[in-house]
């Protein structure tokens, strides 16, 4: 087995698992928090409050199923394909699991959409008053960090 066939190996594994993860919590939040009372988790801080979420990120594009699954698909391949460009070196480590939770992410709330036509939220931060969000979404959002983090302090621009 090539080096480049274990990279991509590894990668497709660590993002099916991910999807695994986020699908097994929606489905418990699906089960447990569905027609209930939020589940105070840090009285006034953190809840577990079930919502249907038919949009993008807080609440936009209500309703716009072809839009997201043509824009998921979109980043899918491009992931995809900068992925399997990566240089198999440990140096890109990080960009690799920058990759693997991108695709994890956007895997995970497009099964949402495909099966529900709305995405599964169920953790929100009462404190600050934040959207009610997922797992997926915290994929998304670490690897987003974790990617800005490469650009400005680890990788050279020709890398």
């Amino acid at each position: 087995m090539t080096k480049r066939v274990k990279y991509n190996l590894t990668g497709l594994i660590g993002t099916v698992l991910l999807v695994a993860l986020d699908q097994w919590t929606k489905l418990l939040a699906v089960r447990h928090l569905m027609g209930q009372a939020a589940v105070s988790i840090l009285d006034g801080v953190f809840e577990l409050h079930y919502l249907e979420n038919r949009g993008a990120a807080f609440g936009i594009l209500q309703g716009q199923k072809g839009i997201f699954l043509l824009c998921t698909a979109v980043v899918l391949v491009v992931l995809a394909f900068y992925y399997n460009r990566m240089p198999v070196t440990g140096r890109f480590r990080l960009l690799r699991l920058v990759g693997i939770l991108l695709s994890a992410g956007a895997v995970g709330n497009l099964i949402d959409r495909m099966q529900h036509s709305y995405v599964v939220d169920f953790l929100y931060f009462k404190l600050i008053d934040f959207p009610i969000f997922n797992v997926a979404d915290c994929y998304v959002t670490v690897g987003a960090v974790l990617l800005a983090v490469a650009i400005l302090f680890v990788y050279k621009e020709d890398e």
